[in-house]
C-alpha cells in the first residue's frame, strides 16, 4: 500500500509550510464553527470555508504545477518571515531563561546575558558602558 502511494505522488508537489497552514486554517475553523448552535449562518459559513482550505490544500498538495506552488509557497514564506523570526526569537529567549538572567541596561536597552548563580554581580554594559548590580 506504502508504494502504491509513493508511485502515486511521484511528480506531484506534495506537503509545504503553505499547506500546513492552509491545513490548521481548515481544522480551526471547523473546531471554532462547532461552538455554534443549530443552523446558524455564522456556523453554516465556518464549516464552508473550512471545507473549501481543506479542498484546495489536497489541490496543492497533488498538483504537477510544481514550479507554481513553488512560488505560492514562497510568496507566503515572504508574507510571514517577520513574525516566524519574532516567534523563533521569543523561543530562543525562553529557553535559555533556564540556564541565564537576561538584563536590560538601564540607559541603552542593550539585553546582556548573565549565567544564573552568580550571586550579586556587577554588569558592564558592552554597548555603552554603563556599570550596573543586579543579583544573579
Amino acid at each position: 500500500m506504502g508504494e502504491k502511494f509513493l508511485k502515486f505522488m511521484e511528480g506531484r508537489y506534495g506537503v509545504d509550510a503553505f499547506a500546513r497552514f492552509t491545513m490548521i486554517v481548515a481544522l480551526a475553523c471547523i473546531v471554532i464553527s462547532i461552538f455554534f448552535p443549530g443552523r446558524s449562518a455564522v456556523g453554516a459559513l465556518l464549516n464552508t470555508v473550512g471545507l473549501i482550505a481543506i479542498i484546495y490544500t489536497y489541490f496543492r498538495m497533488f498538483s504537477r504545477n510544481i514550479q507554481k506552488r513553488y512560488r505560492e509557497n514562497e510568496k507566503y514564506l515572504s508574507m510571514t518571515s517577520g513574525i516566524r523570526q519574532r516567534l523563533r526569537r521569543e523561543k530562543n529567549i525562553m529557553q535559555q531563561r533556564r540556564t541565564h538572567h537576561i538584563y536590560t541596561c538601564p540607559s541603552c536597552g542593550q539585553k546582556i546575558r548573565i549565567p544564573r548563580g552568580k550571586g550579586r554581580i556587577e554588569i558592564d554594559c558592552p554597548k555603552c558602558h554603563t556599570k550596573f548590580i543586579k543579583n544573579s
